[in-house]
This record gives C-alpha cells, sequence and structure tokens, in this order.
C-alpha cells in the first residue's frame, strides 16, 4: 500500500501541533489540517466515492487547498487540480474529459462565473463550494463548510496502491487540447522525498509559496515535499514582488521556489529602493518550469547575494527531472544533473541517440514519469517508448554530464532554411542594458518561411529605439539570427505560472 495523503497523515500524527499553513491571517496547524481533510474524505465517501474516481478541485493558494488536496487522497480518489484561471467551457472541458465525480471550487472572484462548467457536464454530479452558498441556486450543491461541520474528524486512509494514480495534471495545450497526464502515488512520493534530499530538508524550513498549487512545481517541491518535513508552508494567493519580499522579512523565509518572471520582478522592486536581506533569510532559491536567463540569474545574485538553482521538470515527470546539486557547483545557465533514480539522454526524431556534443531532444526515464495521458493510448504512445518520455525540450551537454535547455522543439524557428533557437536570441537581448524582458518568436514568412520578431519591455525611463536594438543584435549575432522585427510593450503575457505565452505573441 502506498498514498499520496500519508505526507500530511504521518506528519500529523508526530509534531500535530506544529503550525502547517500560513495564509494571510489565517493559520492552521497540521492536526487541523488533517482533521480537515478527514472530513472531507468522511463526505467523499458518504457520496460513494470509489477508489480511483477522479475529483477536480480549483483552488488558489489558500488554506482550503491541501484540505480538499489531501482529504481526496485520503478517500482513494485521484485529484484533478484545474488552473484558477479557466473559463466556463475550459472547466467543462477539463471536468468531462477527466471523468470528474464531484468538483471543488471557489466561487468568488472567478471570471465569467467558470464554475457553471459544472452545470454543463451530467458526469460530475456533485458540486462543493467556498465561500458562501449558491442561494439562488437551488439544489446545486453543498459549501465546504458544510461538509467539514457535518462529517467526523475520524482518521481515514483507504488504501491505495503504489501504481494507483494519485494526481492527473492538465498540460497546458499549447499544441490542442489539454491531456491529463496519470500520476500514481509512487511518482509523487517518491519525487517528493527526493526532492527533501536534494535541498537538504529541515522540518525549521518555512516556504513562500507564490507558484500555484495547481501545477506540478508547487503541488511536489513545497506542498508534498514540504509537508512531508513538517516545514512550514506560507501561502501568497497571488504573486506581487513587494509583497512577496515582505512576507520572507516577516516570517523568516527560508526556502523560495520561482519562474523566472519572479526573479525578474523581484529585482525590479529592488530598483525601486525597496531593501530586503534577502541573503541572510533564504536558505535556497529555487527556478525552475522555464529556462532562467543567464542575466537575470547572475543580476540577482549580485543585488540580493543569493545564487539560485536552477532544475527541470515537467508535469509528465512528477515534476522533477535534473537538478544542481548542492554538493557541487552551481553552473550558469544549466538545468543540472538527473537526480537520482532518474536517466536522461538526447535523442533525435526517431529515437537514436545523438552524437555527444550535439543538440538533442531531452529524454527520461525512471519512476518519476507518468502511467500516460489519461483516456489517449496513443497520445502516450507517441511520447513514451520503452520507458522512456520524450519531453520535446532540445538540450545540449557537457563534458561535466550538466544538460543546458536549448529550447523547446516547438518554439524552433525555421529561418532560410536555417535552425534559430529563441531563447540563444533572448540571452543575447536581455544582455542589452536597456532591455529589461524579451520573447522571442517566428512569424509567417513568404519568403523565408518565418521572420524572427522580438517582443521586448524596456527598463523604466528608457527611450530605447527599434532600429538601435536591431542594430546592436546584428553585431552581436549571425546575420540570419539576429531579429528583423523589434516591438516594444510594457508588458508580456504570462499564465497563471508565470510561463511567457509565446502563442499570445504570434
Amino acid at each position: 500500500m502506498l498514498n499520496l495523503a500519508t505526507m500530511l497523515a504521518d506528519t500529523a500524527r508526530r509534531t500535530p501541533s506544529r503550525t502547517a499553513v500560513i495564509e494571510g491571517d489565517r493559520t492552521l496547524t497540521f492536526g487541523e489540517i488533517d482533521a480537515a481533510a478527514n472530513s472531507v474524505a468522511q463526505y467523499l465517501l458518504s457520496l460513494g466515492l470509489r477508489s480511483g474516481d477522479r475529483v477536480a478541485l480549483t483552488i488558489a493558494n489558500v488554506v482550503e487547498f491541501p484540505i480538499v488536496y489531501f482529504g481526496i487522497l485520503k478517500a482513494g480518489g485521484a485529484v484533478v487540480p484545474l488552473n484558477t484561471m479557466l473559463k466556463r467551457e475550459e472547466v467543462a472541458y477539463h471536468l468531462r474529459d477527466s471523468g470528474a465525480t464531484a468538483y471543488f471550487c471557489t466561487v468568488p472572484g472567478l471570471d465569467d462565473e467558470a464554475w457553471r462548467g459544472f452545470q454543463d457536464v451530467e458526469s460530475c454530479e456533485q458540486l462543493v463550494t467556498l465561500g458562501p452558498a449558491l442561494l439562488d441556486e437551488p439544489g446545486v450543491g453543498t459549501t465546504l463548510a458544510e461538509a467539514l461541520a457535518e462529517h467526523p474528524a475520524e482518521d481515514v486512509l483507504q488504501v491505495t496502491e503504489a501504481t494507483d494514480t494519485a494526481v492527473v495534471l492538465y498540460t497546458s495545450g499549447t499544441t490542442g487540447k489539454p491531456k491529463g497526464a496519470e500520476l500514481s502515488h509512487a511518482n509523487m512520493v517518491l519525487n517528493a522525498i527526493g526532492h527533501n534530499q536534494l535541498l537538504d530538508a529541515r522540518a525549521d524550513d518555512v516556504h513562500l509559496v507564490t507558484l500555484p498549487l495547481f501545477h506540478s512545481f508547487a503541488q511536489t517541491v513545497q506542498l508534498n515535499a514540504g509537508f512531508a518535513m513538517g516545514a512550514t508552508l506560507v501561502l501568497l494567493p497571488r504573486f506581487d514582488a513587494a509583497e512577496a519580499l515582505a512576507l520572507i522579512t516577516q516570517h523568516r523565509v527560508t526556502v523560495f521556489a520561482g519562474v523566472p518572471t519572479m526573479y525578474w520582478a523581484l529585482l525590479n522592486r529592488a530598483a525601486d529602493g525597496i531593501d530586503v536581506d534577502l541573503a541572510g533569510l533564504l536558505r535556497i532559491a529555487l527556478s525552475g518550469a522555464a529556462a532562467m536567463p543567464v542575466d537575470v540569474l547572475e543580476r540577482f545574485r549580485d543585488v540580493f547575494g543569493v545564487g539560485i538553482r536552477e532544475g527541470y521538470g515537467l508535469s509528465e515527470t512528477s515534476p522533477t527531472v535534473t537538478f544542481n546539486p548542492l554538493d557541487q557547483p552551481n553552473r550558469s545557465g544549466s538545468i543540472g544533473k538527473p537526480i537520482w533514480g532518474v536517466e536522461v539522454k538526447l535523442i533525435d526524431d526517431h529515437w537514436n541517440e545523438v552524437p555527444a556534443g550535439e543538440p538533442g531532444e531531452l529524454a527520461v526515464r525512471g519512476y518519476n514519469v507518468m502511467k500516460g495521458y489519461l483516456g489517449r493510448p496513443e497520445a502516450t504512445k507517441e511520447v513514451i517508448r520503452e520507458g522512456w518520455f520524450r519531453t520535446g525540450d532540445i538540450a545540449t551537454r557537457d563534458e561535466d554530464g550538466y544538460y543546458f535547455i536549448v529550447d523547446r522543439a516547438k518554439d524552433l524557428i525555421v529561418r532560410g532554411g536555417f535552425n534559430i533557437y529563441p531563447r540563444e536570441l533572448e540571452e543575447v537581448l536581455t544582455g542589452h542594458p536597456e532591455v529589461s524582458l524579451v520573447a522571442v518568436v517566428g512569424l509567417p514568412d513568404e519568403r523565408i518561411g518565418e521572420e524572427v520578431k522580438a517582443f521586448v519591455v524596456r527598463e523604466p525611463g528608457s527611450e530605447l529605439k527599434e532600429e538601435d536594438l536591431i542594430g546592436w543584435s546584428r553585431e552581436r549575432l549571425a546575420a540570419y539570427k539576429y531579429p528583423r522585427l523589434v516591438e516594444f510593450r510594457d508588458t508580456l503575457p504570462m499564465n497563471a505560472t508565470g510561463k511567457l505565452l509565446k502563442r499570445a505573441l504570434r
């Protein structure tokens, strides 16, 4: 037997009075979280939930997330965390595609009344809302408060096997409809435990959790790994650089996990004169989910005195695949080396390993690779062969075994027959003293196939002109690479995890 909920249950038995989560002025102990999760489990079992049934949730980084998350697992169900930015039709799609039998969601603040996607899916039978009851919707469902009050907090932990599905994480759907990656209890438990070894995790660690908990990064590295150690999680529902810095100081945060755009935003706040002694507080700063520009990494170290350890992973790999180990030198621009129990190789389009020194697509094999895409055997066969999962990311490997992401295979620009990797150009352009943030994409061109365009956020006060930046890049990039088009913007589109949305720029 193995159940991901033991990450909470064991800690609650050992240290029930230790603070588990802090969100604003709300604080709950591990014992309180565990008791509430038991009530959620009892509620679901009273509805007839069977082992393996899927239950969806749309909940931000608030104390109710771990209560519902672990409650579903305790009942033997599989958790389907949904992006909090989804609209009504998207919610309906995910509920229908996952076959969810129940749906927990926060009603206030959801755009377009997204929760109503539940009403469009007959197979999803029960709605549980956080916050006030839907008084104008008789018979729609119940509230979480009612479910907790009406069901006992007695210990419950249904028997599940290591290979049973614990979580279904939906991909972003950049190349089609989102697909649900089925992750087993073993996938999730082992990756979280592995992270605690990687980070030399401690019970007195305090995590600032501003990455969305519906995403695999925060779920494994902070929620599951943190709860297993008895660490305290400070929840920030929506990232704000000034508030993040204030919370780090107030709660003496020791672990911060973010994506590159979050570190970029923290640097901007420092430029505004905010003075925070991060070096005296943070034990470790982690980055993942997107490639970290070397310029941002180095500036963060210079400004705050804190080095950023970069890793790599995907929803389909639970998520972590590689990491810059703490006991070895940190390589700027590198995603590190494969973690324990995970193999990595570089392959071509036909699954053949590429010659040493050449770029290739990252393929992963290990305990962390998903069972497959829910209900999509053909899509699963396309990406998994003999246990190897092809990631869609192009990388290189140096002589010491460190890996470096070149770019996403789907972001590759082919200009006049030449392959151009946008990340290389973004690294060069962010080196300009008046450039703050860059996204490079390829636009269709009848003559040469694709043309290179850079979307740029200038540093505050800059009056940098398009022709000046093009000329500057032409001096530093091969003739076929440098951008012929530059568009300046105040902001660039990002998803809920802070990744730049290049598809919105094309």
